[in-house]
């Protein structure tokens, strides 16, 4: 397996390590900001629809009944 690359000084994998690091955590900051857009786009959608969505609910509760 030549295709891996182990360096036999050990610092030479500090600048790797910092990399990943550094791109977990712009990945985890970036899923933090899709949720909370998520969240807000929520509260606007149901604001914005919410007596549609209750007609929606009076009428499947009728038909449940």
């Amino acid at each position: 397996m030549d295709f891996f690359y182990f360096p036999d000084d050990k610092s030479e994998m500090i600048l790797p390590i910092l990399t990943l690091l550094l791109f977990i955590a712009l990945a985890f900051v970036a899923v933090r900001f899709m949720v909370r857009r998520s969240k807000k786009e929520e509260v606007k959608f149901e604001e914005k629809y919410k007596e549609r969505i209750e007609e929606v609910e009076k009428e499947l509760n009728k038909n449940n009944h």
